[in-house]
């Protein structure tokens, strides 16, 4: 039975919209009285989209082709040492396309599929609030210190295990010789009014994280990193229809990785040579459900049990010729296997975005491909790439990316691509991207304004990706796909 798409906004939503409003009357008064810490703007993205095709021919849809507008209003307050943001955002398209880097691979892929829920459905257009928070900076006397409490961005410099926008209370340390984060966060609400319903992997999923890392030598960075997730969420009994919206997992994971860089994701060193390297082990328990296709629909059979030992790494090198080129290859991989429980799958911590600016430039790129947006679970990745920039005015990057299963009987988690794989071949494919920047001079933005964000005030960004399936997907599949965005943003 179809389901009726609500159209009113959730409990969440509702919750966060007032508090939003609160944040910004206060701060709009704030700024009435002409403080200097306080500040209004608004970013203008205008986004094209062409994708064809995410199915790779072995289903129907899975073409993108149009053009939106995406506007985040702001405000942002601070008086003493209490602060505060808010950021909504508004938008509208010709097709549902994606104005945000941090959207997940899952997100929107069954739109217009003939799915029999629609609550998850984006729309060409939607109004959203992506932040919300206060914050409280008088804990310590150091001036890189922080505690929020709201809808935030959190974000480490690689981008592999937080770059998202979520509710949390963390804490936040950050001066030139020691940087620290301590949080728990957990996604109530997508606080869009065209998505009703989390994605199964957020529901009832709470995260715990901390991390620490220490400048050793000028220039050199080591670091541990924990994280853990408790998922509360109920998996179907036996014999009830499974559809799109219920969970397949559930555990306990633990997360605990190292990581030494050259401080390689910041842009501006003088580095000729930049390395990272990291080692993440993941140990708990994960339950997942058995399914029955019956008449076109799946059913639960029941579900397997069992103890998680996996791990990942990532590694990294960049060679600066001079202030323009720079080369570098890189490699990662996250362990897969463990028979039918598939204990040996690594998988991320579900708050990743992956991008970060590991080619050298200002440009976050994609570490598993435009096109592909890999997950780093039972996958392993080969990365060469060479960059280019000239002076604070342009920026490029061309990545060749080869991808393979660690275990050709295991799925490899998310990904861009949404087409089922064979059991038996380890070849997924590979993929060439390409990121070309112009940055527009920072003069637009208030001189108070300019000072206080590490970015232009206008750039024009295209970023895209052409795959070309290996054997893992089959003999059926198209020879290639391609995802391609032209970004314009304007910030006043």
């Amino acid at each position: 039975m179809k389901r009726t798409k609500r159209k009113t906004t959730t409990p969440w939503t509702r919750a966060g919209l007032c508090f939003s409003a609160t944040l910004l009357t206060s701060h709009c008064a704030w700024a009435v009285q002409m403080t200097d810490s306080s500040s209004y703007g608004l970013d203008v993205k205008i986004t094209a989209q062409s994708e064809d095709d995410r199915d790779l021919g072995t289903r129907s849809g899975g073409d993108v082709n149009g053009i939106g507008i995406d506007l985040r209003p702001w405000v942002y307050g601070k008086r003493g040492n209490w602060s505060g943001y808010a950021m909504g955002q508004a938008v509208s398209a010709t097709d549902i396309i994606e104005t945000d880097t941090l959207q997940q691979p899952e997100d929107g892929e069954n739109a217009g599929s003939g799915s029999s829920d629609d609550s998850r459905q984006p729309d060409k257009s939607y109004l959203a609030l992506r932040e919300f928070w206060i914050g409280y900076s008088g804990l310590t006397p150091y001036p890189g210190e922080e505690l929020r409490l709201g809808r935030q961005r959190l974000r480490n410099d690689d981008g592999m295990w937080r770059d998202t926008n979520i509710e949390a209370l963390n804490w936040t340390f950050d001066t030139t010789l020691l940087k620290a984060n301590l949080g728990v966060a957990e996604r109530f609400s997508e606080y869009r009014t065209d998505i009703d319903e989390l994605s199964p992997k957020d529901k009832d999923r709470l995260h715990i994280y901390g991390d620490i890392a220490a400048q050793w030598t000028p220039g050199h960075w080591v670091g541990l990193n924990v994280q853990h997730a408790r998922d509360d969420g109920n998996l179907n009994s036996p014999g009830e229809r499974v559809d799109e919206l219920d969970k397949t997992s559930t555990g306990d994971l633990t997360w605990v990785g190292v990581q030494a860089n050259s401080d390689a994701y910041n842009p501006r060193n003088e580095n000729r040579l930049n390395y990272w390297a990291s080692v993440t082990s993941l140990t708990g328990d994960r339950d997942r459900l058995s399914t029955q296709t019956v008449g076109g629909e799946e059913f639960a059979t029941g579900k397997q049990s069992g103890d998680v030992s996996a791990w990942a790494t990532d590694l990294g090198l960049r060679w600066k010729f001079d202030e323009n080129w720079q080369i570098g290859g890189a490699y990662a991989r996250g362990s897969g296997g463990g028979g039918d429980e598939g204990g040996d799958n690594f998988e991320q911590t579900g708050l990743e975005s992956n991008r970060s600016t590991y080619t050298g430039t200002r440009s976050r790129v994609h570490r598993f491909g435009e096109a592909f947006r890999g997950e780093l679970s039972n996958l392993q990745a080969a990365t060469l790439f060479g960059s280019w920039q000239l002076r604070e005015d342009y920026d490029a990057s061309l990545v060749y990316h080869k991808f393979w299963r660690v275990d050709d009987q295991q799925p490899i988690g998310t990904s861009g691509i949404n087409a089922a794989m064979q059991d038996g071949e380890k070849d997924i494919g590979q993929e060439v991207d390409v990121v070309l920047t112009k940055y527009f001079k920072q003069g637009l933005l208030p001189a108070s304004l300019s000072q206080a964000i590490d970015e232009p005030s206008a750039l024009v960004r295209f970023r895209g990706g052409v795959f070309k399936p290996g054997d893992a997907y089959g003999p059926d599949a198209d020879s290639y796909m391609h995802r391609a965005f032209v970004d314009v943003i304007w910030r006043f």
